[in-house]
């Protein structure tokens, strides 16, 4: 391992040693956030370090081997020790594979519940069924990972399925795995309407947003037009009575959110004021990492049938995705919320990524 890299660990160490001094430090303790701070960087150290010390031991016991072999004239013992070299020379190799890993910078947002927005693109009212199917692929992926998926707009298509869906993800780094599904999703099947048996291709978008505390966007009232009116069900019947549905437009930016999930307007206003802060918040990480393009926009792409990140191919039962040339012919299982092996092959390639540019 160079020089840097075992500086910087040290390092990791020395910060390491440090949030235990204060996790016992009673001007820590008495203060719950600054608590919850200081222990949640100490998790986040606590691999790094483990493996490091263990780099250490194995450095060190081969050292120690080396030195032995030296002095060493019984060719049985000299032998061992060599062995012993080989397998904590493995060991090295392997640890400092890991280190490199735990090393990368992580995305600050992995922790954060997410905001999922599901839209019908190209291809009328098979579009909307497939929005449809990948709102219920999604709220299986979520039950699946032991998180809470909570719906905060859905529009009903008139054929069925949905022309849009907004919901919300409650749960420990749901935005972790929830960020590799934003983009176009392509399905190609022969529509339930189609008497001929031809296979048509249909697109829908999915933008994913972490959700942010209000401290984290700033949001001006006087930058806010409000709009309440009749939520609407199937095939524009009335759901109640009153106005409770509320439509949000930020004027600054041009931002428009509407919900109609909740039956009192309050609950409604408080449901849009989160997707439109977490809208912002996506606006400002961009400005501040020099993007021109908008996350957003980038995520959800023309609609066109052209663009995908994912295909669903029905006839011949396989998924496909796109960014990492993986095809699983698991169709049923992908579509009950199975995306493990997906999500893998996508965080590899993530970190694969983020190492070539450490290096």
């Amino acid at each position: 391992m160079d020089e840097h890299l075992l500086e910087r660990l040290a390092k990791v160490e020395e910060a390491f040693e440090d949030t235990l001094t204060e996790l016992s430090d009673p001007t820590v303790t008495s203060d719950q956030n600054r608590y919850r701070d200081v222990a949640q960087r100490h998790a986040e150290l606590k691999p790094v370090v483990e493996n490091y010390r263990k780099y250490l031991a194995a450095a060190s016991e081969i050292e120690e081997a080396r030195e032995m072999v030296a002095d060493e004239s019984d060719t049985e013992m000299v032998e061992y020790f060599n062995e012993t070299i080989a397998e904590r020379t493995g060991d090295l190799e392997f640890l400092e594979a890991e280190l490199r890993k735990l090393l990368v910078p992580k995305d600050p947002d992995d922790e954060k519940d997410v905001i999922v927005e599901i839209r019908a693109a190209a291809g009328g009212d098979e579009a909307a069924l497939w929005a449809g199917d990948l709102y219920r692929m999604y709220e299986r992926f979520a039950e699946r990972s032991g998180w809470v998926i909570e719906p905060i707009n859905v529009s009903p298509a008139g054929s069925g399925g949905v022309k849009e869906a907004t919901f919300a993800v409650k749960g420990k780094g749901a935005f972790s795995r929830f960020k590799f599904e934003a983009g176009p999703h392509r399905v190609q099947r022969v529509p339930k309407t189609e008497s001929q048996g031809r296979v048509h291709t249909s697109v829908a978008t999915v933008a994913v947003l972490p959700e942010v505390k209000d401290v984290e966007v700033e949001i001006h009232d006087n930058d806010l037009i409000v709009e309440t009116m009749r939520s609407q069900g199937p095939g524009g019947q009335s759901v109640n009575t009153t106005d409770s549905a509320v439509r949000i437009t930020h004027t600054p930016t041009g931002i428009v959110v509407s919900c109609q999930d909740e039956k009192s307007q309050l609950q409604n206003k408080i449901k849009a004021m989160r997707v439109l802060r977490a809208r912002l918040y996506q606006i400002q990480v961009e400005e501040q990492l020099g993007e021109r393009a908008s996350v957003r926009k980038s995520q959800v792409g023309s609609g066109e049938r052209s663009e995908k990140i994912r295909t669903y191919n029905f006839k011949d039962n396989r998924v496909t995705d796109h960014r990492v040339g993986l095809t699983v012919h698991s169709l049923p299982a992908v579509l009950d919320g199975d995306l493990e092996v997906l999500h893998e092959a996508l965080i590899a390639q993530d970190v694969a990524i983020k190492l070539a540019e450490e290096i």
